[in-house]
């Protein structure tokens, strides 16, 4: 367990943890300059720099339902890009306001998409230092797309942030209790893009579009739409498929991943153990933090998001080859 993340002594609970974030400040502007890039199948997915052109490259990957406009990832955007780095957005397919040409859309498992853009997108500066952050989803397509390319992997570092290891048993928690209404928060945000994409794309064989957007839970949203629009045979064998916990050990990239216990969209006991961590990857366990969340408190005794501090100070740690961050270049701000 670690104790690097200390909560506000008044925002400790994990719901406050979760909400707050969003709840304490506007989101960051950042002029992104977006870029349309074509996938081999005939679709396309967003990219969005921002940054000085030659610095240090960090591609962001957002969670479910976030995209280009989340919080926490204009946020880590604008204090990267303070110290020299080039920013990459990368608004996965199917994500943000303009539907995407193909059933097929980012979910979960969808490392296909990620390992592509990695490639072409280190291709193009292939001199200079290549990282990935990750939140949630993003995390966890992150992590998976790391194990299945092992040694080929084109990053010199990466950061997981809340990660759902073990869906499945996420998925049940998500019916029960207080975390029924996170569930349904996300549903309603899957559910307005499905309005907005069909019909002008058609759904493949199995799909049941009228299931989906009446659905109250995962397992039927995904068992409707999710699964075969993606090339699972239903919801079980997407949750098994899709879980990053059993990529983990073939991960070659240095790679650090913070995870709160008292995340309230998933359980405890889908954190793996310590033994199926391989040596790249420092697994950082706190016992408080909620869901992307980790509000701490800076020396004037304010709220501060203890992640835009620490994920800029251990990809610069990185960057520089040094073992850990310098305690001073982590300081949290409001």
């Amino acid at each position: 367990m670690s104790d690097a993340f200390r909560p506000h002594p008044l925002i400790r609970g994990a719901h406050a943890q979760t909400a707050l974030p969003a709840l304490l400040r506007a989101t960051p502007h950042v002029p992104w300059q977006r870029e349309t890039l074509e996938t081999p199948d005939g679709d396309f997915i967003v990219v969005a720099h921002h940054g000085p052109d030659d610095g240090p490259v960090a591609l962001l990957l957002h969670g479910l339902g976030g995209g280009l406009d989340s919080t926490y990832l204009c946020a880590t955007a604008r204090r990267l890009a303070t110290l020299g780095w080039h920013c990459i957005g990368i608004q996965q397919r199917g994500a943000g306001p303009e539907p995407n040409r193909l059933a097929r859309s980012y979910n979960h498992g969808e490392s296909g998409d990620i390992a592509w853009l990695l490639q072409q997108l280190t291709q193009r500066a292939p001199e200079r230092f290549h990282a990935a952050v990750g939140w949630s989803l993003g995390g966890n397509v992150l992590l998976k797309t790391l194990g299945e390319l092992g040694p080929r992997a084109p990053l010199d570092a990466a950061m997981a942030v809340s990660v759902p290891f073990a869906l499945a048993p996420c998925v049940e928690h998500l019916t029960r209790g207080p975390a029924r209404a996170y569930q349904a928060y996300l549903l309603r945000g899957l559910k307005a893009g499905l309005r907005r994409k069909h019909g002008p794309v058609a759904l493949p064989p199995g799909a049941d579009l009228a299931t989906a957007l009446a659905a109250r839970d995962f397992r039927t949203f995904d068992n409707a739409y999710t699964a075969p629009c993606n090339g699972y045979a239903d919801a079980e064998d997407y949750y098994a498929r899709a879980s990053c916990g059993q990529y983990l050990a073939d991960i070659r990239v240095p790679t650090r991943i913070v995870h709160a216990l008292d995340d309230p969209m998933m359980v405890p006991t889908i954190v793996p153990d310590a033994d199926a961590i391989p040596a790249p990857v420092s697994l950082e366990v706190t016992a408080r933090g909620g869901h992307v969340g980790f509000v701490g408190r800076n020396d004037a005794g304010l709220p501060s998001m203890w992640l835009e501090a620490t994920i800029p100070a251990w990809l610069e740690a990185q960057r520089h080859g040094s073992d850990a961050p310098n305690a001073e270049t982590a300081t949290e701000t409001a």
